[in-house]
């Protein structure tokens, strides 16, 4: 007997020490990623053969307490690698694990390498060489917790390259995972049709069409790892290779099952037919090209089993979401009778179903935690999770947001339109709820989250958001495409989403006969305050014939104001070379060309400092508090406000003003301290909150100061 262990990605564990039960393994024992058993050399080539969800079969030679360099290099010294392997052999360490002295895999190996070598010398015989890539032996070694395990690779290449699959297309399927889709939902103990809709190269068809037919997983493939073992026995494992030989030609004899394969995309229909093909399955596979939205229940009742698109592989959030709702629509409504297994690594888009599993698994698609759900779709059923502000509203997704959106489109579109402008905000968590801001650039939607409460729990608001953004395309009328979600902190799930609009998207506004350049995807913000509009209207009718001064300027929309306005110069300081060329792509789309126009890169409290000019009108937006490694101080508005006024008007001609304003909430102007300043402030809030943010007054501050 030997011993051996089963490598698997985890959440295999449990079916695979199922699975090795089932081929003769004994003392089997469940591990992280992995199965430990015992096997006799015949059950050893058959397991190797036969299992369909171990990643690689290592006979172990070693396992003990290591917690030195020089243990670890004991450890692999004293197996006797000559009775193994010839020195002819080329050889490699595949080092798993690290912790304690282990700082890297590579240490690890080398260690292992040294000890190996030195085996072979001291026993008088020329060393081994060692080789990347394909050796004749491959030793593999784990460590963890102050232990060692070592022993050689049985299996050689990854068990789940099966050899039929040869171009996988986008987004792979391993064959070993879709064999746990296989054996956790149920199929394999109970075989019936199986459809997949959104087939890609074939995996899950295929993976089912060879268990139903008795071919061994292994039979097509042309390396093993025990092929140069010096105890291996070419008898045995031919008489196991020619029995899984005749298994395979009666099962297939006796198959009777039909399964049934589409995808959308031709090119890798076409690969699962040729992957189906190789397998020796494609007799038993009906595979085309359709729309899942389109298919229908190709026999009365089976398992339906599929992988669907996700964030880690394809697609716009929204349309996603969209996608998923309408997949939950279609397999209610026309699958009744069917059971649903479907494998997907974003809770939030499974949730988008709107159906209620049975059961609900981890799996692992390499380093990818995915949930495995089951559901049974129960015939002229109509269950589903509706959330309870949608119970009362006859299910509608997010009732109450959506009308309230509806609403608000119509008060505000004849408005911006007679305003002329095409970016404005629709909404601005109108209800507590449904926590989001949602703003239209021309016929493109952006959304923001804001932070819940603590009080709330997080699925509670991960929910809500998914309905919002599953609400927005019917609500608008619009395609799911032209929705963007931003989000300021990744996390799991639907924070994942920022990342999903990763395609540049930008745009060109209009606002008051001015144009500005939008970058909906690559930045957090846009690239134009929307709720600053009427201030920087404002600036530019002060400016006509004015020297004009934008501190903190951003993407230098107030200059652009300034410069259609008539100014007589204006001089643009920020921080960002970005925002600066940002700003002088916004000058160029005006029109606004000349020496008259300046752009200054600077920490804009040391240029007021060091600035010899004067100017008649300057607009400033300084940050709420910053202490950015590129200024000599942090700034915080509260507390400097009036020292920054003060040092701006030695830079102010007679009789010119200074347009002030910030975004801290409860900002407070200290007006005695300026008046004794000899300045004088102006409050005109009212004046210029757009009517789009009628609902947030206190969105930002706006003063107009002045020499007193």
């Amino acid at each position: 007997m030997f011993n051996f262990f089963a490598a698997a990605p985890k959440g295999f564990e449990y079916a695979l020490a199922k699975e090795l039960e089932a081929l003769g393994a004994s003392e089997v024992r469940e591990s992280v990623a992995g199965v430990y058993f015992s096997a006799n050399l015949e059950q050893g080539y058959r397991i190797t053969l036969w299992s369909r969800l171990a990643s690689r079969i290592v006979i172990i030679l070693f396992n003990g307490e290591c917690e030195t360099p020089e243990q670890l290099y004991n450890a692999a010294y004293s197996i006797d690698w000559p009775s193994h392997f010839s020195n002819r052999c080329t050889f490699s360490i595949d080092f798993h694990g690290t912790g304690g002295f282990i700082k890297n895999s590579q240490f690890g190996a080398l260690k292992i390498k040294d000890a190996v070598v030195d085996r072979f010398r001291d026993d008088d015989q020329a060393r081994p060489d060692v080789v990347k890539g394909t050796p004749d032996i491959r030793i593999d070694a784990h460590y963890g917790r102050g232990k060692i395990t070592i022993g050689l690779n049985f299996s050689g290449p990854a068990l789940h390259q099966r050899g039929y699959r040869g171009n996988t297309g986008e987004a792979p399927l391993k064959e070993n995972l879709a064999a746990n889709m296989l054996y956790r939902s149920g199929w394999a103990e109970t075989p019936t049709a199986l459809l997949d809709p959104f087939c890609g190269s074939g995996t899950v068809l295929i993976e089912a069409a060879m268990m139903a037919c008795d071919i061994a997983p292994g039979l097509l493939r042309e390396r093993f790892g025990f092929e140069h073992w010096n105890r291996h026995n070419s008898a045995v494992w031919t008489q196991v290779k020619e029995e899984a030989k005749a298994r395979a030609s009666l099962g297939k004899s006796r198959c009777e099952l039909k399964f049934y394969g589409s995808d959308i995309d031709s090119r890798v229909v076409a690969l699962a037919k040729r992957n189906a093909n190789a397998a020796g399955v494609f007799e038993f596979i009906e595979l085309k090209v359709a729309n899942v939205l389109n298919i229908e229940p190709p026999v009365e009742g089976g398992m339906l089993l599929t992988n669907p698109p996700y964030g880690e592989r394809l697609g716009n959030v929204t349309s996603l979401l969209q996608l998923y709702f309408q997949l939950g629509e279609k397999f209610k409504q026309s699958f009744g009778g069917w059971k649903l297994g479907l494998l997907c690594s974003d809770m939030e888009l499974v949730s988008s179903l709107k159906l209620k599993a049975d059961k609900q698994m981890k799996m692992f698609n390499g380093a990818l935690e995915c949930a495995f759900n089951l559901y049974t779709l129960h015939a002229n059923s109509t269950r589903r999770e509706v959330a309870p502000e949608q119970a009362s509203q006859g299910g509608e997704i997010a009732a109450p947001f959506a009308n309230r959106l509806k609403k608000n489109v119509k008060q505000l579109e004849k408005w911006a339109k007679r305003e002329g402008i095409d970016s404005y905000r629709l909404y601005d968590a109108d209800i507590p709820e449904y926590n989001v801001a949602v703003d239209r650039y021309l016929d493109y939607v952006v959304v923001q989250e804001y932070a819940a409460p603590s009080s709330i729990p997080e699925a509670v608001t991960k929910r809500r958001l998914t309905d919002v953004l599953l609400a927005l395309p019917r609500a608008l009328g619009i395609d799911p495409d032209k929705i963007v979600l931003k989000t300021r902190e990744r996390q799991k799930g639907t924070n994942q989403y920022q990342k999903l609009d990763a395609e540049k998207l930008e745009l060109t506004t209009t606002e008051y006969g001015c144009l500005f350049k939008l970058n909906l995807s690559d930045y957090l913000d846009t690239g134009l305050f929307l709720d600053h509009r009427l201030t920087r209207k404002l600036v530019g009718e002060k400016s006509r014939g004015r020297d004009v001064l934008n501190l903190f300027a951003y993407t230098g929309s107030a200059s652009v104001h300034a410069g259609k306005g008539g100014a007589k110069s204006v001089t643009t300081v920020d921080m960002s070379n970005t925002y600066l060329n940002w700003a002088k792509d916004n000058f160029m789309l005006n029109g606004l060309v000349g020496r008259q126009y300046r752009f200054e890169q600077a920490d804009c409290l040391q240029w007021i400092r060091d600035c010899q000019q004067t100017f008649d009108l300057i607009f400033i937006d300084p940050p709420t508090f910053s202490n950015s490694k590129r200024m000599e101080d942090s700034f915080d508005v509260q507390r400097d406000h009036v020292a920054l006024l003060v040092s701006l008007k030695r830079l102010l001609n007679p009789g010119g003003e200074i347009v002030f304003s910030n975004n801290k909430r409860k900002f407070k102007m200290d007006m005695e301290a300026l008046n004794a300043e000899g300045l004088k402030a102006i409050n005109i809030d009212d004046k210029v909150l757009p009517m789009d943010y009628a609902r947030n007054p206190q969105i930002h501050n706006c003063w107009v100061v002045t020499h007193g």
